[in-house]
């Protein structure tokens, strides 16, 4: 007796199911591997959620003890970034063992006479993102010595504030949370299709197409339990950014729910598109880690894209992650993207990037047999 399309369409969506749990390969690549790099991730470049404040470890060299050294030494010790090695200076000699071996970030040699102070860094560690700070906050330290010593009181002074198109208690921890959710959805699309790969390499496709079973209900099956596994990974990566890092989010469930369905069908519709072309599990695997690489560091997941190379900003603009990493933040963060035409904008790419992959996919699988071997 021949099925309805909603019984038929039931049981192919339970049977997608049960394999792709049964398989422990599921269980790691697509929840607890994008876990692990989540929270990897935010431990490198979110601060571990405890937001604690920027500290540096220096040692500090005073050749010649005078009544200024001693008054400088001072005044650098109520700078509360600074972290002291030791108490008291130490020889040149020290400071450079310790900072060759990494004991220490710097070594601030204070002035014997007319000199200027000396800060000296690690050749390896001169150029990060620390050394750039406390290299600022020493400049600035020794603008005010000049200041006070000429007994000037500047007349303007700096005031620091920000802004942001979301809510106030918007954090980059928020941002990278998102950005990370977009990217575990968007590697459960591009590697989630290899299972196409392994049943074309078997012949299971060709037996396939010579029952009742219509090939398009087995495949909206199968998008269906994508979805299915999209939301566990939204659900998981959510509950340990709130409540591991302390994340904000500000959820419009509309504007999710539309980024979610449009953005996944595009990913999966690409992991289909390698599908169609790649011969083994090897090859598959090979194109799905290149694009996703390439995509992860150009799409706007860990830093704003506008602080790349103006030559490559024009690259991101091709990316679909890069959309899809947009409206999640619309979805999750923003909470006004549904209104915005850049919303709409960036799920029209999204799109079109999923329409065009499916279409040549399809042109693809139909080129070539359905059996490899």
């Amino acid at each position: 007796m021949k099925l309805s399309h909603g019984n038929q369409l039931g049981k192919l969506f339970g049977a997608h199911l049960k394999m792709m749990f049964r398989e422990k390969a599921v269980w790691f690549w697509n929840i607890f591997f994008p876990i692990i790099l989540m929270v990897l991730f935010m431990l490198i470049f979110g601060g571990g959620g405890d937001g604690g404040e920027f500290k540096s470890k220096v040692a500090v060299v005073s050749e010649t003890q005078s009544e200024s050294s001693a008054a400088l030494l001072e005044q650098l010790r109520q700078i509360p970034v600074l972290e002291w090695e030791t108490k008291e200076p130490v020889s040149r000699e020290q400071a450079l063992d310790w900072i060759k071996d990494k004991t220490v970030e710097a070594a601030i040699v204070l002035p014997s006479g007319e000199e200027a102070l000396e800060l000296i860094f690690n050749t390896e560690k001169e150029q990060n993102a620390a050394s750039q700070a406390l290299a600022g906050i020493i400049d600035r330290f020794v603008q005010q010595a000049n200041w006070a010593a000429a007994g000037i009181e500047p007349s303007l002074h700096m005031k620091i504030s920000s802004v942001s198109a979301g809510s106030e208690d918007l954090s980059y921890v928020d941002f990278l949370l998102t950005g990370m959710i977009a990217l575990s959805l968007a590697q459960g699309g591009l590697f989630g299709m290899v299972d196409l790969v392994e049943m074309r390499r078997n012949g299971l496709m060709k037996r396939l197409r010579m029952t009742p079973v219509s090939l398009g209900l087995f495949g909206l099956a199968s998008m269906a339990v994508r979805y299915v596994l999209g939301i566990v990974q939204i659900v998981l990566l959510t509950a340990i950014g709130v409540f591991g890092f302390g994340a904000n989010l500000h959820i419009d469930f509309l504007t999710l729910l539309v980024a979610f369905f449009v953005g996944s069908l595009a990913f999966n519709a690409l992991g289909y598109l390698i599908s169609s072309f790649s011969k083994s599990m090897e090859a598959y695997m090979g194109v799905a880690n290149i694009a996703s690489f390439l995509m992860m560091f150009l799409s706007g997941i860990f830093f704003p894209t506008n602080t790349l190379p103006e030559w490559l900003q024009s690259v991101t603009q091709g990316i679909p992650l890069t959309y899809f990493v947009n409206v999640l933040r619309d979805g999750m963060v923003y909470g006004e993207g549904f209104l915005t035409g850049d919303f709409w904008l960036s799920i029209a790419v999204l799109a079109v990037w999923g329409v065009a992959a499916f279409l040549l996919g399809g042109a693809l699988f139909r080129r070539t047999k359905l059996a490899v071997r």
